[in-house]
């Protein structure tokens, strides 16, 4: 799933196991590490008291967390470079997929975006990119550049390809610009660059260290009144291991206690509908580095540290 596609499937032993009614708490220790005291499962089932005990085992020294990205890069390796193979043999969940994501993110321009983004030069970076699908599909025709980020070579020699302009149906002025071969926790990004992080099945394969440094890193890739759009799986609860491709689907609480110790806010929130019902659930943030709020039901203010009126 490394930087492409998460394991989309909930094999039928998890979906009837994985409930808790445990509550989940997260503590930051002087390493910066989120400990979640809430159990998960692995993908053979087996039991963790927590996340703490998953990752010490997991990457709790260099050695092993060298060898769980390099698993997790490995097992994509394997794949084929199509849209089906990087959807993990749903190639059919592609439509429904570009459609919800293109409905959320024109709610995002409407609501976000000065003018909707009409008459401005916007940049995204596609994280996670593969073989380019979701630059293809949606990103390139709202954006004037889009760079992907993507670590398995052979899936951005295929993205390179499809988003060649002879392969392209958007003008001129709307292209894909970089293709940077390289992981999530090894990237910076350039300062001020992006209108819009896109963020899609791929922070699973980060442990949570490197999850809040990737953001806090990449919050400094953002222009002023930029955001992030993660779309991620999302677990019941706790979390679920996947142990063939090295990836871990997080629970929406979980993912909330990230988000805060990334210094982010989440603005929006929306699931993913119609995939079919063997496959995770899906979910859509919109973070930001700022707090918004809607005014009278119009486009949402910036909270600005301006002196009040007294009336």
């Amino acid at each position: 799933m490394l930087g492409v596609s998460s394991n989309l499937c909930l094999n039928s032993y998890l979906a009837a196991t994985h409930q808790s009614n445990g509550r989940c708490r997260a503590t930051v220790r002087a390493s910066n590490r989120i400990e979640m005291e809430i159990g998960g499962l692995d993908s053979n089932g087996r039991e963790f008291k927590n996340a703490d005990e998953m990752w010490r085992e997991e990457v709790g020294d260099s050695q092993k967390k060298h060898d769980w990205y390099r698993n997790g890069v490995g097992y994509w390796q394997g794949v084929d470079a199509s849209v089906d193979g990087v959807l993990g043999g749903y190639g059919h969940v592609n439509e429904p997929d570009i459609k919800a994501s293109e409905a959320f993110l024109n709610t995002l321009f409407t609501e976000l975006v000065p003018n909707a983004g009409r008459n401005q030069h916007l940049v995204a970076l596609d994280c996670g990119s593969g073989i380019g699908r979701v630059t293809k599909n949606l990103l390139i025709r709202y954006f004037n550049e889009v760079d992907l980020l993507e670590p398995v070579s052979h899936f951005l020699e295929a993205a390179r390809e499809n988003l060649a302009p002879e392969n392209l149906s958007v003008s001129e002025e709307h292209k894909a610009v970089n293709f940077y071969c390289t992981p999530l926790q090894e990237f910076t990004p350039d300062s001020g660059r992006y209108d819009v992080i896109w963020v899609q099945w791929c922070i699973g394969h980060l442990a949570d260290d490197d999850f809040v440094s990737f953001f806090k890193r990449a919050k400094a890739g953002l222009k002023p009144g930029g955001f992030f759009v993660l779309k991620e799986n999302l677990a019941k609860s706790g979390f679920v291991l996947d142990n063939e491709d090295k990836s871990i689907t997080r629970s929406d609480l979980y993912f909330k206690e990230l988000f805060s110790q990334c210094g982010l806010n989440v603005y929006k929130l929306k699931d993913q509908k119609g995939f079919p019902d063997e496959l995770f659930a899906v979910r859509m943030y919109a973070l930001t580095t700022d707090t918004l709020k809607k005014v009278g039901g119009s486009r949402p203010k910036r909270k600005l540290n301006r002196p009040a009126v007294i009336k």
